[in-house]
């Protein structure tokens, strides 16, 4: 997967102009803090997320582009992302086809940005980056290895959308409705300790965090308290048929990779915890965690028709971890 990952990398800034290559490659992760601080951003608004955009890109650098985004994703995780960014036509018709500052065109899915830090396949760890508009993917090499794929974010807005013949496109839609199954299946006494407000926050909890803290509240929201020890009901506690929904969820957020570079997760140590209704169509909010696992999902915004969702690793968001154990082994602390 490394291999693959750095033959498109090196494919694509081989493409490119100085100018675009000035924009598309920076330093690598162990070339000091400036280099880190540009790695680490982390966002998933209609913003500058630093990089080359699609749209300064020919037509076959934007191929060459996309193969690397793909080499990062399971075929299901890259045709949601490619949904993702087609909705922006979508947005860009119904906000009335607006601009802004500095921009001719708002909502533009030629406004996503790809960036590589570090030399593809060279001794040296290396990674890449592409975001825009309700996308963020992250991900670390370190000795030949991917060793992080996280944060990685995906929205869409609008979340439903008519189709032809009375159909409905949902990108995120099994990532909705298997949670709401979920809940909906459990007793009233499971449902009341999973269930842990009545008012879903306004977005995930975590935000655009590029590190989540070691205290023990993470972030103090009044309506859902994001902590280090996990709230809600823990996987142990579901039966049989509850426990592969809950699996399923959770394929619904790894599964966004390729097969085979996720270590397992413990059903029974992930807690599962909601906010809102559990009627389809309302404002809703859930969470998955253990010590290794944040997933958030949020569906409030517009209508609840604007859903996020999020899939991190507490201890090892951006391969930190991966890098530290790098420069001991290496380079002696």
């Amino acid at each position: 997967m490394a291999a693959e990952m750095a033959a498109a990398a090196t494919a694509w800034l081989a493409s490119l102009d100085p100018e675009q290559r000035r924009l598309a490659q920076r330093p690598g992760p162990a070339d000091g803090p400036e280099a880190e601080a540009d790695r680490l951003r982390f966002d998933y608004v209609p913003t500058d997320h630093g990089g080359l955009p699609l749209g300064l890109q020919r037509p076959a650098q934007q191929s060459l582009a996309l193969g690397l985004v793909a080499s990062g994703l399971s075929t299901a995780g890259y045709v949601t992302v490619c949904g993702v960014i087609g909705l922006e036509n979508v947005l860009d018709n119904t906000e009335g086809l607006r601009s802004s500052a500095g921009r001719e065109r708002f909502r533009d899915p030629g406004l996503y940005y790809l960036r590589v830090f570090g030399e593809p396949g060279g001794p040296g760890p290396w990674a890449w980056r592409f975001g825009g508009h309700h996308v963020s993917l992250n991900n670390l090499v370190v000795d030949g290895r991917l060793r992080a794929m996280t944060p990685c974010f995906i929205g869409t807005n609008p979340a439903a959308a008519p189709l032809l013949g009375a159909g409905t496109l949902r990108l995120l839609g099994a990532t909705e409705d298997l949670a709401r199954d979920l809940v909906r299946s459990l007793s009233p006494g499971l449902r009341a300790r999973a269930v842990l407000a009545d008012t879903a926050p306004g977005d995930i909890v975590s935000g655009s965090r590029p590190r989540l803290p070691a205290a023990d509240v993470l972030q103090d929201d009044r309506q859902l308290p994001l902590t280090a020890h996990p709230l809600g009901l823990p996987g142990r506690e579901l039966d049989d048929g509850q426990r592969r929904l809950l699996e399923a969820l959770l394929a619904a957020y790894q599964g966004r990779v390729p097969d085979g570079l996720v270590r397992p997760v413990d059903l029974d140590t992930v807690h599962l915890a909601w906010a809102g209704s559990t009627e389809p169509g309302l404002p809703h909010y859930y969470r998955l965690q253990d010590p290794r696992l944040l997933v958030e999902w949020d569906n409030t915004q517009d209508g609840a028709n604007h859903a996020h969702s999020v899939w991190r690793d507490p201890e090892a968001d951006f391969g930190l971890d991966a890098l530290a154990d790098h420069r001991v082994r290496h380079h002696g602390g």
